[in-house]
């Protein structure tokens, strides 16, 4: 590992974006080591400057990168334009694109999954053996953006975990884009977070509440988080190569060998300004919330991870439109009476943002792409279908 940066709060910014590859009828397409070679080998991440690409679990899915932590957002959405354009530019002697959107909407996992199998293979094939990642859709067909962090000793690393909590909740409320599933609409906004909340229930420990514990430390989340997910594991780990740093599946995981924290709750979007707009806006909140501009620390400390674990459901499954009538919620954002999602996102927006990207006025004004896939799509009840795997493209242009 390279050394890694000393970087204290809101000093650095790294993005993460994964992107499904398809072929010409848009079914999935397995060939990621296709363009991740350097020097005629496969590799696991080829750096390209400031932005790196690198592979995933499965053969189908690429993830786009900063290469190391930028010094702001700002320019980053046309950087990662420039790289899909690239990356676009490359599939296409092998009949493939890259297609957005957090879940395909009829991958078959267990019959298109195939791992990979270049370098790191054994502990993707460890994980295959844990939690049977070929055939679900928690595994094979989940495609995010991360957002990661840093902090500099426990104080920073409290104060920014405590925020973090406060507001993953609510994410996807902006982003949702996952309406899909298996060739149906499911009723549900955020099919992505419903199943990545279920892929680990063998080992119920690895994902938690999604919502993650409080913790005071360090030494406190390595005692409260990594311990239990290292016992719970290693009955599987043959070949100890599982490190519970990387096991961690909750929606935002302290990172030690970075120290920073990874926000894991967002879909990716339709294109790149999409998902940096929605990132302005999270670091903004995320940063409001620890400098103490509508609540004091001591509020975001008293937030107990399965009553917000209740409201991250509700916005699985409605998005904008989830209610958010938790006291010690509203109490972080200096507010009183229940509103919706939607309208909570608004209002810090206006607070925080105050020339928000034509992409985020979209959001906020028509809700997240989810809602708007279903609105542009013949059918938006739940259990219509999308329509023949090879002929349809409609609702995921």
């Amino acid at each position: 590992m390279p050394d890694k940066p000393d970087l204290g709060l809101f000093e650095g910014y790294g993005i993460e974006l994964e992107y499904m590859i398809v072929g010409d009828g848009l079914d999935v397409l397995p060939i990621a080591d296709r363009v991740l070679v350097e020097d005629g080998e496969v590799v696991s991440e080829l750096e390209r400057g400031s932005i790196a690409w690198s592979n995933e679990l499965v053969l189908h899915v690429v993830e786009l990168k900063t290469n190391g932590p930028a010094p702001s957002l700002e320019g980053l959405a046309a950087t990662f334009q420039a790289e899909v354009k690239e990356l676009n530019r490359q599939l296409a002697p092998h009949g493939g694109r890259l297609l957005g959107t957090a879940m395909h909407p009829w991958m078959d996992p267990e019959t298109e999954t195939r791992l990979w199998p270049h370098e790191y293979g054994e502990v993707y094939a460890t994980f295959d053996r844990m939690f049977g990642a070929r055939v679900g859709h928690g595994w094979s067909n989940l495609q995010s953006m991360h957002i990661n962090l840093p902090y500099r000793g426990d104080d920073e690393l409290c104060r920014l975990h405590d925020a973090i909590r406060a507001v993953l909740p609510l994410l996807p409320a902006l982003a949702a884009s996952s309406p899909f599933v298996d060739g149906h609409a499911t009723g549900l906004l955020d099919n992505r977070l419903d199943h990545y909340r279920h892929n680990c229930q063998r080992i119920p420990v690895v994902t938690g509440h999604v919502i993650p514990e409080r913790v005071d430390s360090l030494d406190d989340y390595r005692k409260r988080v990594f311990d239990p997910i290292a016992a719970a594991v290693a009955p599987f780990d043959i070949d100890g190569v599982l490190d519970p740093e990387w096991v961690n599946a909750r929606g935002a995981i302290v990172r030690p060998v970075r120290d920073s924290i990874e926000i894991r709750l967002l879909d990716v979007q339709e294109h790149p300004a999409a998902d940096l707009a929605i990132a302005e806006l999270v670091v903004a909140t995320v940063r409001a919330l620890v400098e103490e501009r509508w609540a004091p620390a001591s509020t975001l400390a008293m937030l107990d991870e399965r009553r917000l674990e209740r409201v991250l459901l509700r916005a699985i499954r409605a998005g904008d439109r989830a209610a958010v009538e938790e006291p010690e919620l509203l109490a972080c954002f200096g507010l009183d009476d229940p509103l919706d999602a939607g309208a909570l996102w608004a209002r810090i927006a206006h607070d925080l943002v105050p020339a928000p990207a034509p992409e985020l006025e979209v959001i906020l004004d028509r809700g997240p792409l989810a809602r708007r896939l279903l609105e542009a799509w013949d059918g938006t009840s739940a259990g219509s279908t999308v329509g023949s795997r090879r002929t349809s493209t409609k609702g995921v242009r």
